[in-house]
């Protein structure tokens, strides 16, 4: 039986806007989150150097793991050993090989509802039951210990977010203790998608491994590295997954670019470029939140982390696709429609990117006041 995956409605926003470009329109891209940066100079630099000096091919790079097990222990200050990374082609053949080489055609996975679209589309692509929890306001938005709890029966995983996509929030050390031992006390298997790790306003992201070393973590270079292009992440697995994961991995991925794990590895010299990048989003940050409520958006999920803001326009539509479609065409800024992220109250919720230039987001707010209040009188 074929799967019957939803589309990512964003990408048709983004060929629309696209479109729109090519018609001669401003446009300001809100609609992925991607940074607008590049990636940082030391990686570009040694990406350069490999082209005039190595042919290349299939190939792991050992110093690049080393490096990432450094990182966890300066970050996090957990031990991971190197052989526990597996380097794939970005964040998202990650998250489907933990998917793939755990778990059986029927198996329950637990995960946040708003939450990012793949996840559940990955569940349903791989014959996996999504089990999906409603997260709102009363509790930030953010998945609990004690919503997993009482789940009847318990899932046989979760996927827990923090910073999560598309609303930002960070789940607190406490709460991941808690979420943690309901894990332990059940049986469910956890992967943690830390991918947004290091782009974080109000307190660090901790990552799960300080709570659940037995947990998978996904992650990439694409966000706080900015190399989204590069297609380059990894997925951190128990000693025991080792070699099921590899195995998996050679035969339906083969190996990560190359040319990617070299600029990567160059990347880890440059992070005080990259903790600059924070601070345009910091920014951008404060310009959104302080203008929202004068656009007539006062429901919004706190964006403790990423580069969102998810913002519920309940009193505006209830077509939150038609709205981004309207929006853009009127006034060219690009945004995401909340049915990606919520195939239940979605229709209610759009999200915004502010992983652009400080320039762009005084510009979209400029175009985005007559719009709202346009609606608004509606």
């Amino acid at each position: 039986m074929q799967a019957q995956l939803e589309p990512f409605h964003a990408i048709a926003i983004s060929r629309l806007a696209h479109a729109l470009k090519a018609q001669g329109r401003s446009i300001i891209h809100m609609e992925f989150g991607q940074p607008s940066t590049g990636a940082p100079p030391a990686a570009i630099a040694r990406a350069h150097a490999v082209l005039d000096d190595d042919a290349m091919g299939y190939w792991e790079s050992a110093p690049l793991k080393q490096r990432l097990a450094r990182h966890y222990h300066e970050r996090y200050g957990v031990t991971v050993d190197p052989g526990r990374f597996i380097l794939t082609c970005g964040a998202s053949p990650a998250l489907v090989l933990a998917l793939n080489s755990l778990f059986s055609p029927g198996d329950r996975v637990a995960l946040a509802r708003p939450g990012y679209v793949a996840y559940r589309n990955a569940l349903k692509a791989l014959h996996l039951e999504p089990v999906e929890i409603a997260c709102g306001p009363e509790v930030r938005y953010k998945l609990t210990a004690a919503a997993l709890a009482a789940i009847e029966p318990a899932p046989h995983a979760v996927i827990i977010a923090s910073p999560a996509n598309p609303t930002g929030t960070i789940i607190a050390a406490g709460e991941l203790a808690a979420i943690a031992e309901v894990c332990r006390e059940r049986g469910i298997r956890i992967i943690s998608d830390e991918i947004y790790h290091g782009l974080s306003y109000v307190e660090p992201a901790q990552t799960i491994l300080a709570y659940a070393p037995e947990a998978l973590v996904v992650s990439s270079f694409s966000k706080y590295f900015s190399m989204a292009g590069w297609r380059l992440g990894w997925l951190l697995v128990p000693e025991d997954h080792i070699a099921r994961a590899q195995a998996y991995c050679g035969n339906l991925f083969l190996t990560a670019p190359s040319l990617s794990q070299h600029a990567a590895l160059a990347a880890f010299d440059d992070l005080t470029e990259l903790d600059s990048h924070l601070h345009v989003y910091a920014e951008n940050r404060r310009l959104l939140l302080a203008a929202l409520p004068d656009l007539g958006l006062r429901a919004i999920a706190p964006p403790d982390g990423a580069f969102y803001i998810y913002a519920s326009i309940a009193h505006l539509t209830d077509d939150s696709l038609d709205f981004c479609q309207r929006l853009l065409n009127d006034t060219g800024v690009a945004t995401a429609p909340g049915i990606d992220f919520d195939p239940v109250d979605g229709r209610h919720f759009f999200r915004m990117s502010f992983a652009v230039s400080t320039p762009q987001i005084v510009d979209a707010i400029a175009r985005l006041q007559p719009w709202f209040a346009a609606q608004a009188g509606l």
